[in-house]
């Protein structure tokens, strides 16, 4: 059905350029894959953030790292996350229910997956970028260990690692909601 509308627009420019209809014909298909695709995974909150990564099969123990997140309602979120993942991607993988999280899906362009650690585990962390902190003086409720969630990739010797989820988050998405509602 797309792979149609974009086949159709596209034939005059493809009429004057050398390019091979099967090239295009496949990237129609997998166009059109994808979108069918994204239709069917989870969604979370008013996030529309399809999961960043696919799970191949259950982690072992030994493959493991145990978070805790602690919601803005103060519900603690216990999860098991994958080395190498960004807590964003934990998040989303997880299907964790944590409203407006990771509005960007992770592009550095927001600052919804802001996270407050300890102390001891703040200075664990490996250094922040320029462009994070750019982003975290965009946050709520910001803190001397605040950290972008998208930023911060699971190591080993955060077994355990327990965050905090800032009581506010500014996403313009939630006022644009708001917006809607009253229009109503």
């Amino acid at each position: 059905m797309i792979a149609q509308g974009i086949s159709g627009l596209m034939r005059p420019l493809l009429s004057g350029l050398k390019v091979s209809k099967t090239h295009f014909v496949y990237f129609c298909e997998a166009t059109e894959q994808n979108c069918l695709r994204s239709k069917q995974m989870s969604r979370r909150g008013f996030s529309s953030t399809c999961k960043l990564q696919d799970s191949h099969g259950e982690l072992s123990s030994a493959d493991s790292v145990t978070v805790h997140f602690i919601n803005r309602d103060g519900e603690r979120l216990t999860t098991t996350a994958k080395e190498g993942e960004s807590l964003l991607e934990v998040v989303v993988n997880q299907n964790l229910a944590i409203d407006g999280f990771g509005a960007c899906e992770g592009t550095l362009a927001c600052s919804t997956c802001h996270l407050i650690f300890e102390k001891d585990a703040f200075q664990k962390l490996d250094a922040i970028s320029d462009e994070e902190m750019d982003m975290l003086d965009l946050a709520y409720g910001l803190t001397e260990t605040s950290r972008l969630g998208c930023q911060v990739r699971i190591k080993k010797l955060m077994d355990g690692l327990t965050v905090q989820v800032p009581v506010e988050v500014s996403d313009i998405r939630s006022q644009l909601e708001v917006g809607k509602q009253s229009k109503q």
